[in-house]
């Protein structure tokens, strides 16, 4: 057994514990897009620059909570609460920018052919990008304190047994902000699922996804669903924003193309609008790209081993892992 090979096996726990967190965001990015395409079958384009909006957002609400006195630099309560309002701002920002979008680039031309919305979400995603550049300038834009510095302080660390010459032992360690990243993105998962399928505008929601005609005919407001699903849509982005965010220290203004890209693939793998596919086509994707980082030199590829997962599981389950919602949407 190759040297490269053991190391690989050493650290496989480590990745598949960074892929779960990985994942976990790529999956709250997703569900954006799995949720605009099962209530209009359509894909909004634009929902990868509302993250990189929110993720914007987190910085600003930093920043203004660092001139008051409670710039995470002091005790855990004073770092809960940055936390707390940093991603709260974040979400009322990009869910207003969400709404906005909805009501300027895709309300207008609901009826239209289906080229038009297309072509009017790429527009709309070319704006916030360029927007968001003459605003903030073309520089990587820093956290104005080290709030990365106080969260990534290891407070798990389990070592993993050998299992012989073909099993190396090896340790999984994770930081506080991994634990939190887990617990915020696993938390709005839940609350998501609670909304969707436990309340009156949730059960609006999956008649909408079903048929749009006969919800109208039965006194749902067609419009008022269409504008939560994007305004939810685009806060479960700012979290995912501020959440990555804080794990680079950065942002920038293309930021949302990357990760809206590995999003919009993570929603289709799963079964584009299948909200459980979302949540587990972000996690797969998640661990194929660390696992496959793990390997010496595997970085450079794994993304494309990535698109790779993606075209064999289109292949062989067309309509992806847990299928496409066509008729019942959830």
């Amino acid at each position: 057994m190759s040297e490269d090979f053991q190391a690989f096996l050493s650290n496989l726990p480590q990745a598949i514990a960074n892929g779960l967190v990985r994942g976990s965001i790529y999956a709250l990015i997703a569900l954006g897009y799995t949720m605009v395409y099962g209530i209009l079958g359509m894909i909004n384009f634009a929902h990868g620059e509302i993250y990189m909006i929110g993720s914007y957002a987190g910085i600003i609400a930093v920043a203004a909570l660092s001139t008051l006195g409670l710039g995470g630099m002091g005790g855990p309560l004073s770092l809960a609460v940055v936390l707390v309002l940093s991603m709260a701002f974040a979400m009322l920002v990009s869910g207003s920018i969400g709404f906005t979008v909805e009501r300027i680039a895709y309300r207008p031309i609901r009826g239209a052919p289906v080229l038009s919305p297309l072509i009017s979400a790429i527009g709309m995603s070319i704006f916030l990008m360029h927007f968001v550049m003459v605003a903030q300038g073309k520089d990587y834009k820093q956290f104005p304190i080290p709030l990365h510095d106080k969260l990534v302080v290891t407070v798990i660390k389990i070592g993993t047994p050998s299992l012989g010459s073909w099993w190396p032992e090896g340790s999984v360690e994770l930081t506080l902000l991994d634990l939190l990243t887990l617990a915020a993105a696993f938390g709005l998962m839940v609350g998501l699922y609670v909304f969707v399928n436990k309340t009156k505008l949730g059960t609006a929601m999956r008649a909408v996804a079903q048929d749009k005609t006969m919800a109208g005919l039965l006194g749902i407001d067609i419009d008022k669903v269409i504008s939560v699903t994007f305004v939810t849509g685009a806060i479960l982005a700012a979290a995912a924003g501020v959440l990555i965010t804080i794990r680079l220290s950065q942002t920038f203004y293309t930021a949302g193309y990357i990760a809206g890209m590995m999003a919009f693939t993570s929603a289709v793998l799963g079964g584009i609008g299948n909200i459980p596919g979302a949540v587990l086509g972000g996690l797969v994707l998640g661990l194929a790209e660390d696992i496959t980082s793990t390997y010496p030199g595997g970085s450079d590829w794994k993304v494309v081993v990535s698109f790779v997962v993606l075209l064999a599981c289109l292949m062989f389950l067309p309509r992806g892992l847990l299928g496409e919602r066509v008729g019942e949407r959830a």
